[in-house]
Formats: structure tokens, C-alpha cells, sequence
């Protein structure tokens, strides 16, 4: 009898600690009404273009105890690129950049999250037209929870970064001098507690 008294203590004090371990991790869904991605690259060497994909989706596993546990899975829809002036619209969505018919999605995954004196970097794996490179990306967030009259929890963050086209073989035949190499990049997000 005592025996089975200290078994069941054993299995209590076994879950409730559980309980609280998983308690310190949630899961939160990306807003795509509420986030984008936003670029510049230089035009000719003497003014920068801008422009934005949407329809980002994926999700944030938070780890509330140690951030630099948390990770991110997101993709974006590759036909919605808009730059504000159609016919480039149509070449970025073409066969010569973005392949959308091929590659209809870009996608990264984090693979690490390190905190130094409170600025955040996040690493992961950016899969753009075929081709999976790692990137760093400088992290703004996350923002303080706000919960609504509805009982909805939201959540935001802000990350940005630079990126070579050359390594994702991104407009192969356009000329640096045409459009630069480099494309910076930001993407602010609002995620859903699930």
C-alpha cells in the first residue's frame, strides 16, 4: 500500500511538472492579413526599387522561459509580388525571376535563435526558386501579448536582412549593373495564439 501511495505521488509530481514545462511553450499561427514582406534592391546603380509579397502563413512555437528555444516555419506566395508598376510586376512574376508556375512559394525555417544582451538573431534556411541557403535575419519583438473583448491573443515581431540573388540564382541573366545584387529585406508579422 505505501508503496503504491509513493508511485502515485511519483506519477503526480511527474505530471505537474510536465504541465509546467509545456506550459512555458505555445503556439501561435501568423496573421497573413496582418504581415508581409517588404524589399528594396538598387536599380542602375542610382535609385532603389520597392516592393512586397504577402499571404505569409506558418507558425511560431514560443518558448516563453528561453526565447532562443523558439522557432519559426513560414512561407510566402510568390505570385503576390507587387512593386506598384504592372509590367515589372508581370517580368518579376516570370520564368526570368520568380518562376511562380515553378515556385509558387518561398518558404524558411528557423534552425537557430541567439540572444545577446537582448538583440535577437535569427538563422534559418530560405528556400527561394529551388534553392535552400542559409540566412541571418536582426529581430525587432516580440511585442507584448494583447489580448481582445474575444479572448484572442496576438503577438508581433519585426525581423530584417540582406540577401545576395546571386546565391538563390535569382534573375541569373540580369545583370548586376541592372539590378543589384544585394536585396534587403524586412518582414513584420502578427501571429494568433492558438
Amino acid at each position: 500500500m505505501r508503496n503504491r501511495f509513493i508511485l502515485a505521488l511519483a506519477l503526480a509530481a511527474a505530471s505537474l511538472a510536465g504541465s509546467q514545462v509545456y506550459a512555458q511553450t505555445s503556439n501561435w499561427n501568423i496573421d497573413p492579413a496582418h504581415s508581409s514582406i517588404n524589399f528594396t534592391v538598387r536599380h542602375m546603380g542610382v535609385s532603389n526599387v520597392h516592393g512586397s509579397l504577402g499571404s505569409v502563413k506558418g507558425t511560431v512555437v514560443y518558448d516563453e522561459k528561453d526565447i532562443t528555444k523558439s522557432s519559426v516555419t513560414a512561407t510566402a506566395e510568390t505570385s503576390t509580388v507587387a512593386t506598384g508598376v504592372d509590367m515589372r510586376d508581370q517580368d518579376l512574376k516570370s520564368p526570368k525571376f520568380f518562376d511562380v508556375t515553378k515556385y509558387p512559394q518561398l518558404s524558411f525555417k528557423s534552425t537557430s535563435l541567439s540572444n545577446a544582451g537582448g538583440k535577437l538573431t535569427l538563422t534559418g534556411d530560405l528556400t527561394l526558386n529551388g534553392v535552400t541557403k542559409s540566412v541571418t535575419l536582426d529581430v525587432d519583438g516580440p511585442a507584448p501579448p494583447q489580448t481582445d473583448a474575444k479572448g484572442l491573443t496576438r503577438s508581433g515581431f519585426s525581423a530584417s536582412g540582406t540577401l545576395k540573388r546571386s546565391d538563390f540564382n535569382f534573375g541569373p541573366k540580369v545583370p548586376t549593373a541592372v539590378v543589384g545584387d544585394d536585396i534587403k529585406f524586412s518582414i513584420d508579422v502578427e501571429i494568433d495564439k492558438k
